[in-house]
């Protein structure tokens, strides 16, 4: 028998069979990896997350249905995250973070006057909230919950922090009335969420809200100006 031949027997039904065989190349291709294997698929569910919170709201985020989605079996997202709550605060998280990011460039600049800093980090934020509501809405309500993580919680402080050294740093130039700076910044959010909430689409009355920020904060100035 030739070298590049090979033979053998097997047995069918008690009968011996020989068999001959010619060898043959075997190309082997690598299949591409899923997801999880890449070890992106934590990320790529809290994208899915939140494509799904935009479109059909909290209600409708599931990790089977996201499972589905992003072609892994449905017990590969547990790997990361034990259930659907924790994927939302997973995603309230990552937007305190981004949050965080968006009114520390409003605010980084120094030797600016307090009126000048106040209505970037306004502005600031009310264009976070106008571009991302379902995500704003989502933070809220996780930071809010009596289990809400730790790790949440800082996130969220970190952010704001940004207002508190805006108020704290205008009252050491003497720009600002005395007082605390968390609660001073309270009355500039509480006023900015109000004129969102009556906003449609940017606006109030034809009137965009970056225009009606500057002049909210104008006039709050005035109130937070130290008396002589």
């Amino acid at each position: 028998m030739s070298d590049n031949v090979y033979s053998g027997h097997y047995v069918v039904n008690g009968n011996m069979l020989q068999f001959f065989s010619l060898p043959r190349k075997v190309l082997l291709l690598k299949a591409p990896p899923r997801p999880y294997h890449h070890g992106n698929l934590r990320e790529e569910l809290l994208r899915a997350a939140e494509e799904r919170l935009v479109a059909d709201g909290v209600q409708d985020i599931s990790l089977r249905e996201l499972s589905r989605e992003l072609g892994v079996s449905h017990t590969s997202p547990r790997r990361h995250f034990a259930d659907k709550q924790a994927l939302l605060d997973a995603l309230a998280l990552r937007g305190f973070e981004r949050f965080d990011d968006v009114l520390a460039r409003a605010t980084r600049q120094r030797g600016q006057n307090f009126k000048t800093r106040l209505t970037k980090l306004a502005r600031a934020y009310v264009g976070f909230a106008l571009k991302h509501p379902a995500l704003l809405n989502l933070m809220f309500e996780a930071k809010h919950r009596p289990d809400a993580p730790r790790e949440l919680l800082e996130a969220s402080e970190k952010a704001f922090a940004h207002a508190h050294a805006t108020f704290a740093e205008g009252q050491a130039a003497g720009e600002v009335v005395p007082g605390d700076p968390w609660r001073l910044s309270i009355v500039v959010f509480s006023a900015l969420l109000g004129l969102i909430s009556i906003s449609t689409d940017g606006k109030f009355k034809g009137v965009s809200l970056d225009h009606l920020t500057g002049e909210i904060i104008e006039r709050m100035i005035l109130g937070f100006h130290p008396r002589p």
